[in-house]
């Protein structure tokens, strides 16, 4: 019998995160303050993050140590599997060797844990008794809220509005694990508050959502804002994915060709792709990598790679990234964890440079590959992973039409056990394929 599964022991779990700055060819742009337009300190910082993280940020060291409490919580659920996907294999009738890094093992559903343990534990060790945050699907909100169970932390989520009346499940899950979950816009922020009376149904978006948790934060003493995806050390947390895979693909005897994952602000993606472009950048390998995003938010496909803000309310910092504008709010997909407006920095400059291809892709093409992979893997993906399964199945059946092996890996970010509904409107024939419409039409066709 051929081999499925590719299994790390715990003492595998790496010890120390990998800090792609050490390896690019230049620096990328620094962060700038949105009131003076100059480069920001660890002091503009200081009043959101715990200072070890700052640190972490501006750090070139190649790796960055991961503590013992935090491997300890990492030991809950990983190292997480290396799955060969031979039934999807068989079905496709493809001479290619597609291996998933399946990430739904954790206890809240996907990869997000990687940064929430780590984020939990630097504040815990000074003293933060409070986060604030913003959730897309729910994914992120879970993952902060386990976290904050673990280490003793109140969790408060702003919960992008389309996506809290489309699963329900994800709110009850962050309530169980003690978070205090909330729609946005909401009426507990003035910022909230602004948009409520212009719109009372609002659908919401990512970048609202930051705002609401950055104004929490500052206006809540004891309280540091914590976030899932863009930042720096985010994706730094998240190379643990990408490392065991390196471990794992060896013991598979392959190397991939082409590696996958979705992106919406590229936490999943660069904790599979940082380790393997690291390695190539220091010319130990090479490797075609693809970031797949939804066709309704194409930051990185049609964005501009300029500075920009964060969040609508423009009270985070400004950062150089792919971005479709600040103030574009996205259709309501599914792909909740997708719908932003821009990119991580370090993932747009890679963009930029040539070393990450970028794919857009539609709702329903996603929903087809997710529906395909779940009846021959058994894995109901998320909608998220759908985009990364979508261009895998892409590559299988190019490999097929060439003749020619090719060893694909893409990252399983997820499960889709909440997303149930969202599988039920594309199965009825119900669901939509939206377009990106650009912030300028928008307002053109509004006025």
């Amino acid at each position: 019998m051929d081999r499925t599964r590719f299994e790390l022991g715990e003492d595998r779990i790496p010890r120390a995160f990998y800090n792609i700055a050490a390896d690019l060819p230049s620096p990328p742009p620094p962060p700038l303050n949105p009131g003076t337009g100059q480069p920001i300190g660890p002091q503009d910082l200081a009043p959101l993050f715990p200072m070890e993280l700052i640190k972490q940020v501006v750090s070139t060291d190649r790796e960055i140590e991961i503590p013992d409490p935090v491997r300890d919580a990492y030991a809950l659920y990983r190292p997480s599997p290396l799955i060969r996907a031979h039934r999807l294999e068989k079905a496709l009738d493809t001479p290619a060797h597609i291996y998933y890094k399946y990430e739904g093992v954790s206890a809240p559903g996907s990869h997000k844990p990687n940064t929430a343990i780590a984020q939990a534990f630097y504040a815990q060790q000074e003293g933060v008794k409070r986060f604030a945050t913003e959730t897309g699907a729910g994914q992120w909100g879970s993952a902060l809220a386990f976290a904050g169970a673990l280490f003793g932390i109140e969790v408060k989520v702003y919960m992008v509005r389309a996506s809290y009346d489309q699963k329900p499940y994800r709110r009850i899950l962050m309530e169980t694990y003690g978070a205090q979950v909330v729609a946005s816009p909401s009426p507990d922020t003035h910022y909230g508050q602004s948009l409520l009376a212009e719109n009372t149904g609002h659908p919401g978006s990512l970048g609202v959502a930051i705002s609401e948790a950055i104004e929490d934060t500052v206006t809540h003493p004891g309280t540091k804002y914590s976030l899932g995806s863009v930042f720096d050390f985010v994706l730094l947390h998240q190379t643990v994915i990408g490392q065991e895979a390196i471990e794992q693909m060896a013991m598979a005897g392959e190397e991939p060709d082409v590696i996958i994952a979705c992106v919406g602000g590229g936490s999943n993606f660069a904790g599979l792709a940082f380790p393997f472009i690291g390695r190539q950048l220091r010319g130990e390998a090479s490797y075609r990598v693809i970031a797949v995003e939804p066709e309704a938010a194409p930051s990185l496909t049609r964005g501009r790679y300029e500075y920009d803000f964060g969040d609508t309310g423009e009270m985070a910092p400004l950062v150089k990234m792919h971005t479709l504008g600040h103030n574009f709010v996205p259709p309501p997909i599914h792909a909740g964890g997708l719908r932003y407006h821009g990119m991580a920095p370090l993932v747009s400059k890679l963009v930029d440079d040539g070393i990450v291809e970028a794919r857009a892709v539609h709702q329903n093409a996603t929903f087809e590959a997710g529906l395909r992979f779940a009846r021959t893997e058994g894995i109901v993906p998320a909608p998220e992973s759908n985009h990364a399964i979508r261009v895998a199945i892409d590559e299988a059946l190019e490999a097929k039409a060439e003749g020619r092996q090719r060893t694909i890996l893409f990252n399983l970010s997820g499960h889709g056990h909440f997303d149930l509904a969202a599988y039920e409107s594309y199965l009825a024939g119900k669901l939509e394929d939206f377009e990106y419409v650009p912030v300028e039409l928008k307002e053109a066709v509004a006025a």
